[in-house]
């Protein structure tokens, strides 16, 4: 098993205490064996393998994420910088020394311990010191803007959060409204974008260290597959759904056409992504009913739950007694102290939904600003069943 981050001092010791067994089999002048591999990962004695040290590394990392996104601040941001940092020097400097290992005959097992080593990060920089720091600074300052951005209407006094802009997009129809409200958010990414370049340049040079084409590569290499055989499987599978989806599409086009007229949306053009009824264009469910063929669904699950009172904790629990049907165990009640299901109305967070596991084990969380609607409804359960990949894990 394996996660996030940890401190100087901490990377520093063990680095020394993991290279004693590599180093008795440089001394001895043979050529790395399996067993050296498996010390490498596994660790023996008293010296800690890749596993453990990476274990401590990312629950660090964990923690530092969860308290920075549910408290931004300067200082919140500079723990989270200092724990990403410490994950990728740890990162880079164990996959460089993992590949005296990559030409022998390991268990599979093994093989793809060492495979997941190179590609358990989103992004790593390279090994200077300088440039890592870079990158875990870029990536948290990004991740900040994100969370605080606000949209101010020229109409109104107040500002427009994401929860908020989220909750109207399913519902307004004025697609005046609708294309200020989708291009006000969006200025958010206007102070990202030289942050963002750099980040590309820092990410690709990283993985170009660790024996990758570019950072696109080495995300393609985690699933099991060479990275080309996953973007053809990825391709094959595309052509598969295609029809449907061409069908699909076609079907809402003329719909909304027939909304708002081919004035706003041409018979043989893009759909305005303002339009769809989601601030990412990636759910249509918003627009059932202008898109169904009936008119409306045979039910409102949203004026359901309304009715009942449910508040957003009891969403949660509507989660946890569908799983718990299939014979899964109820959540922890840990869960229930330390997750986030309300937006809070006296700091800024991060509320883009995501489920979080911080020690890889028992400590599984959520952090969503819940609105009391059938599409958080769905994201709920959707939560409750992902958990983050845990690297190394066999």
């Amino acid at each position: 098993m394996i996660s996030r981050i940890c401190h100087t001092r901490s990377w520093l010791f063990w680095g020394v205490a993991l290279a004693a067994p590599l180093a008795a089999c440089a001394q001895r002048g043979t050529k790395p064996t399996g067993d050296d591999a498996r010390r490498f990962i596994e660790g023996e004695g008293p010296h800690e393998g890749a596993e453990g040290r990476l274990l401590r590394l990312w629950i660090n990392a964990e923690r530092a994420a969860w308290i920075q996104n549910n408290f931004i601040t300067d200082d919140t941001n500079a723990e989270l910088v200092a724990a990403n940092r410490s994950l990728m020097a740890a990162t880079t400097e164990l996959s460089t020394k993992a590949a005296q290992f990559n030409h022998l005959d390991l268990r599979p097992e093994l093989e793809r311990k060492l495979t997941l080593l190179r590609t358990s990060l989103a992004a790593v920089a390279p090994s200077n010191p300088t440039l890592q720091q870079e990158l875990a600074e870029l990536v948290t300052a990004m991740e900040s803007l994100y969370g605080q951005g606000e949209y101010y209407p020229d109409s109104e006094d107040d500002c427009l959060d994401l929860p908020t802009m989220e909750h109207l997009f399913g519902h307004v129809r004025e697609t005046d409204d609708l294309l200020n409200m989708w291009i006000g958010w969006r200025q958010v990414a206007q102070p990202m974008r030289s942050l963002y370049e750099r980040f590309v340049q820092l990410a690709n040079a990283g993985a170009h260290e660790l024996g990758f084409a570019d950072t696109g590569e080495m995300w393609r290499s985690a699933y099991d597959m060479p990275p080309d055989r996953f973007a053809a499987e990825l391709s094959r599978l595309w052509e598969q759904v295609r029809p449907l989806y061409e069908s699909l599409h076609c079907h809402v086009r003329a719909e909304l056409g027939d909304e708002y007229g081919t004035a706003f949306v041409s018979d043989d053009e893009a759909i305005p992504a303002h339009l769809l009824g989601n601030m990412w264009s990636q759910s249509w469910t918003n627009l059932y009913d202008v898109v169904s063929t009936s008119g409306r669904p045979g039910y409102d699950l949203t004026e359901l739950l309304e009715r009942r009172n449910v508040n957003e904790r009891e969403m949660v629990r509507y989660g946890e007694r569908f799983f718990s049907s299939l014979g899964f165990s109820p959540l922890p009640q840990t869960f229930w102290e330390r997750s986030l299901f309300v937006k809070p109305a006296d700091r800024d967070v991060v509320c883009h939904t995501s489920a979080w596991n911080i020690d890889y084990d028992k400590d599984v969380r959520i952090k969503m600003c819940i609105s009391v609607n059938d599409k958080d409804f769905v994201t709920i359960h959707h939560e409750l069943v992902l958990r983050p990949r845990v690297f190394l894990d066999t």
